[in-house]
């Protein structure tokens, strides 16, 4: 698989949270795998590591066919050199295939990495990675 074109790129890495809600609200895949570097790691619904953008697509295809609106706002941003630790509280509302609202909300907990265009790409997306592990287990 090719890296996918970076058209919206992340220019402040403070910005890296809200660009993944629109990313995701757009509804195309390669808006939210431009976000990612080639081999960085996506932690899933079930704690596995998705390495890979091919391994990382097959995850957020699923989340995508939630077709759902996401907010997500940055709680904190610590950069430091070319590499930031981000944490962000995000909101997923969406519909079931049976018509029952779903709501999502978590913590996330992100690595991302300046790269040499002045762009920042995840290298570590952990999405419920800054809530209780008891909390996850319950989704």
């Amino acid at each position: 698989m090719t890296t996918p074109i970076r058209s919206n790129s992340v220019r402040n890495p403070e910005d890296m949270n809200t660009a993944f809600a629109d990313a995701f609200n757009s509804g195309e895949i390669n808006n939210l795998l431009s976000l990612y570097e080639p081999d960085s790691i996506l932690i899933n619904l079930s704690g596995s590591k998705d390495k890979g953008i091919a391994s990382i697509q097959k995850t957020l295809e699923e989340l995508l066919q939630l077709r759902g609106n996401m907010v997500s706002k940055n709680i904190y941003c610590i950069p430091f050199e070319n590499i930031a630790l981000l944490r962000a509280h995000f909101i997923l509302e969406a519909v079931s295939p049976d018509g029952k609202p779903i709501h999502l909300e978590g913590h996330t907990s992100e690595v991302i990495r300046q790269q040499s265009d002045g762009s920042w790409l995840y290298i570590v997306d952990h999405p419920f990675g800054a809530d209780l592990l008891d909390r996850v287990s319950a989704i």
